[in-house]
């Protein structure tokens, strides 16, 4: 009996010893879109990277189309901790810093590589704003150009007054007060049934949502206005990330480069695509008209000066920056 004790000490102890070798850390990572769109497709296979790499020590489980937070929710949630690591369209938090909305100035950036350069300029700034609300930053990736669904033939900014105009940051809500639609304040899992209902009949997104969206029900006409190309960042809880041991931490770092990469590629090979489809189901992808294209170019400028005046000196450098 007493050599049965013994073993059954020693056995404890080993598996005690091996406890911590052994353990694995559960991350939740909330996200606002679809399985199937790229930006969640990207985040699954991050997780995915991350579990290869540190051998499934780490796992990172991706909730995406809002299932665990709301879009707005995500970013504080992360921050407080109640999630270790999330996605958000930063520019749904230009209301806390203008410089989370530099990337949906219109006209500022209209392609893929001027994006990039943007990205580069504000990515600093942007970083070191996310590090005083406890968030480390991991990566960014955009969305398609945007442009304008709509149920009517638009010639002139004049054709969108009275428009019920689907909003989702600082800048479609003053799109919507200075063409004098009514702006609607509706995130991109609630669109669906936004438009299904009628609460909008039209809304500026990229192709990716309205392919999500399923907008050919609804909406007649896309024009392609290429306006700004969006993007969604990944961070996590500094608090989170700086409890696990340095090979962990390195192996989140490296996955990061690897998807911010990943999805840069993704979202420029998937835009010619969602639009291909818009036009399979029966919707009109069109340029805009020369008037309307004239008028948003004026309500760009007018936006721009507004920025400018919010974001003060940084937004002043930010923007030399990415003129250089």
């Amino acid at each position: 009996m007493l050599k049965l004790i013994k073993t059954c000490a020693v056995a404890a102890c080993v598996a005690a010893l091996a406890g911590p070798a052994m353990a694995q850390t559960k991350w939740n990572l909330p996200a606002a879109y679809p399985a199937d769109n790229p930006h969640s497709v990207n985040l699954i296979a991050f997780a995915k990277d991350v579990a290869d790499a540190t051998g499934g020590k780490l796992q990172i489980t991706v909730h995406p189309a809002a299932s665990l937070f709301k879009a707005p929710e995500i970013k504080r949630a992360v921050a407080t901790g109640q999630a270790q690591a999330g996605e958000v369209l930063i520019s749904l938090h230009e209301n806390e810093d203008p410089m989370f909305g530099i990337d949906v100035i219109p006209f500022l950036s209209t392609s893929y590589p001027a994006a990039k350069k943007l990205w580069q300029a504000s990515k600093p700034t942007i970083e070191k704003k996310l590090a005083s609300q406890g968030l480390l930053l991991l990566f960014a990736v955009p969305w398609g150009p945007q442009g304008i669904y709509a149920k009517k033939d638009l010639n002139t900014i004049e054709d969108m007054k009275g428009l019920k105009w689907r909003a989702y940051n600082v800048g479609t809500s003053r799109i919507a007060e200075l063409v004098g639609a009514q702006p609607v304040t509706i995130q991109a899992a609630e669109l669906p049934q936004a438009l299904a209902t009628g609460v909008v009949n039209a809304f500026m997104t990229s192709g990716s949502t309205g392919y999500d969206s399923k907008a050919w029900e609804t909406m007649t006409h896309f024009y392609d206005a290429q306006a700004w190309i969006p993007k969604n960042v990944t961070f996590v809880n500094k608090a989170a990330f700086d409890a696990l041991d340095k090979p962990t931490q390195e192996a989140i770092l490296k996955a990061a480069v690897v998807a911010e990469e990943r999805g840069w590629k993704l979202a420029e090979e998937k835009a010619k695509w969602y639009l291909e489809q818009l036009q399979a189901n029966k919707m009109k992808v069109l340029p805009p008209p020369p008037a309307l294209k004239t008028g948003l170019e004026k309500i760009g400028e007018q936006l721009t000066a507004d920025w400018l005046k919010k974001a003060g000196a940084d937004g002043e450098a930010v923007i030399a920056t990415y003129k250089k």
